[in-house]
């Protein structure tokens, strides 16, 4: 999964953005920031057009 791109958790259902790779994780940083968390890279999935939407936009809203 590439650095900059915006994934899920398919654990958690918790959508994030790639932070980097650490050993065999994947790093994830919650949209509009907050604590990375690693998550297996079988767990994680790219997410859909619709869910980096709707995270831009909540990450809009939370900077103004």
């Amino acid at each position: 999964m590439p650095v900059g791109s915006y994934a899920v958790d398919t654990r958690t259902g918790q959508l994030g953005k790639v932070m980097g790779h650490e050993g065999p994780y994947v790093q994830l940083r919650p949209v509009g920031g907050g604590r990375e968390w690693d998550c297996r890279p079988e767990a994680v999935r790219r997410a859909t057009s619709d869910e980096r939407e709707r995270a831009a936009g909540r990450a809009a809203r939370s900077e103004a």
